[in-house]
């Protein structure tokens, strides 16, 4: 019975928590559409468009990112992992597979007019 109690008692607090999200929700948006439609914001030459703070920061920290970079261990194997070795594990089953196709032409194995790419 005790499961079954703090079950709902989960769902109770999850419910609140969605009802707080969308008041915020609500008012982030009608303020960003108050900002967004205010015919004076052309006059200050920003046309238009809303300074968001966070976004300005991202933006900032990305410019700014090279220069505070430092080479690890864990830069190295991403690097590795995630650009060198698909490429290798590609080219290796290409040559693989170009390599056997290419002997069975050879051995005489496919015929001319089964041949893929025969006109290139």
């Amino acid at each position: 019975m005790s499961k079954c109690l703090a079950n709902l008692m989960w769902i109770a607090k999850l419910a609140k928590h969605s009802k707080k999200r969308q008041k915020r929700r609500a008012f982030l948006r009608d303020e960003f559409l108050k900002l967004k439609s205010d015919p004076f914001q052309h006059a200050s030459g920003e046309g238009g468009t809303v300074f968001d703070p966070a976004i300005q920061r991202y933006q900032a920290m990305k410019v700014s990112g090279f220069e505070y970079f430092k080479p690890s261990g864990k830069n190295i194997i991403h690097g590795l992992l995630l650009v060198v070795l698909p490429m290798t594990v590609f080219g290796y089953l290409l040559n693989r597979s170009r390599t056997n196709l290419e002997a069975k032409y050879r051995r005489g194995e496919v015929a001319y007019k089964d041949r893929g790419f025969k006109f290139i």
